[in-house]
């Protein structure tokens, strides 16, 4: 056990090449897709928060059940939808890095989009009075709510990256752990435990836990700064 530890700080004090390239796409792979998540999702959430429809309150809770989709049933509906006889097929999608992008975007928006609700829903019960007695319509109301919420929608973000960085079901389906090319860390963590090669697998988790703290450190130094600046 000792001896497997050395050789992971080994080949992470080496900056080993295998190491770097299978972060380094993980983490390109995963913010590309929260960047999607919060595209879709913020403005969604929004919306469903501040405007008042029939069938409102079923759509509140499919989004809520979406939460919990489960990756390997998202990655089975990709690769059905990105195979050879799916109807996007044609763009060869499949077993690439943006099929993976695809892949947690799908798990991430949901999630973020109900967070999201939640957060501004908050924030119209305090001010949703005041911007309707403005004239303001449901999407300029939740364009003034999302402004004012910024810095609390950043849990939503970290809450997102967890979710797309960790994910494995959904990224075996439509990657392949192809060697170079489509494998994460979350997926040579598996293979390489079963393969035997722990010093591997264990120098892969660090750099895995390191990177979900750097990011929650960034995101909690940031929102530090814009408590002091707007309090």
């Amino acid at each position: 056990m000792l001896q497997t530890f050395q050789e992971s700080f080994a080949r992470l004090a080496t900056l080993d090449r295998e190491v770097v390239a299978i972060a380094w796409l993980s983490l390109r792979v995963s913010l590309s897709a929260v960047a999607m998540g919060l595209v879709l999702g913020i403005p969604a959430g929004a919306l469903l928060a501040v405007a008042a429809f029939p069938g409102r309150g079923v759509l509140v809770g499919f989004l809520n059940a979406f939460m919990g989709l489960p990756p390997v049933i998202v990655g089975l509906v990709l690769y059905l939808v990105l195979s050879r006889s799916g109807p996007f097929g044609a763009l060869g999608l499949l077993f690439t890095p943006n099929a993976m992008v695809a892949a947690q975007a799908v798990l991430a928006t949901p999630l973020v989009a109900a967070l999201t609700r939640q957060v501004v829903a908050d924030a119209d019960a305090h001010l949703g009075e005041q911007l309707r007695s403005l004239g303001l319509s449901a999407p300029q109301r939740a364009l003034a709510l999302i402004y004012d919420t910024r810095f609390s929608l950043v849990t939503a973000a970290l809450a997102a990256f967890g979710r797309a960085i960790s994910e494995i079901g959904a990224v075996l389906v439509v990657g392949g752990n192809i060697d170079g090319h489509t494998r994460t860390m979350t997926t040579a963590i598996s293979l390489e435990t079963q393969k035997g090669d722990l010093s591997l697998a264990l120098a892969l988790g660090l750099v895995l836990i390191g990177i979900v703290i750097a990011v929650n450190a960034v995101a909690s130094l940031l929102r530090g700064h814009a408590a002091r600046a707007y309090g």
